[in-house]
């Protein structure tokens, strides 16, 4: 990593069908091998068995699941005089999101079944009604920045 300059952030590019930023973030994270097309076709196919299951719209309910696996704060690793810390610190607005997408996917992921929309789909709908493995880290993420409240001293 250079050290002379900070990389400049790139604007989101909203994507083709739904013209939403978060689906083109989200299409980054299942994104595997450059293959673009093939992580868009999945996102779309789990938006529409949201849609089928729930009635509703896939785009509000994906923003739901976000809002609610979003984490609040979060603890990082700080060196003083040879002993470690767990700071807790505010996580900033579009860290927060990254987090919740990263987390979304990865525990979609996870999930028993061979169909990744199918998987996606079902993380998403437990993200957005508050219980599922991505609010569970969340929750364990805020548990360990309440535990390590002492240290908040130590933010840089």
């Amino acid at each position: 990593m250079s050290r002379r300059n900070i990389a400049k952030k790139r604007p989101i590019i909203a994507d083709p069908i739904h013209q939403s930023k978060l689906v083109s973030m989200l299409t980054v994270r299942i994104l595997k091998s450059g293959k673009k097309s093939v992580a868009q076709k999945i996102i779309y196919k789990a938006l529409e068995v949201i849609k089928i299951k729930l009635n509703s719209d896939p785009l509000h309910i994906l923003e739901k699941a976000i809002r609610n696996t979003t984490p609040l704060v979060e603890v990082k690793a700080r060196r003083v005089g040879g002993s470690t810390y767990q700071v807790p610190m505010e996580v900033r607005a579009y860290r927060g999101t990254n987090l919740a997408l990263r987390w979304i996917t990865r525990f979609a992921k996870e999930r028993s079944g061979k169909n990744m929309a199918i998987k996606l789909a079902n993380e998403i709908i437990d993200a957005s009604s508050e219980n599922g493995n991505a609010i569970k880290k969340r929750e364990e993420t805020h548990r360990m920045a309440e535990a390590n409240k002492a240290f908040a001293h130590y933010r840089y």
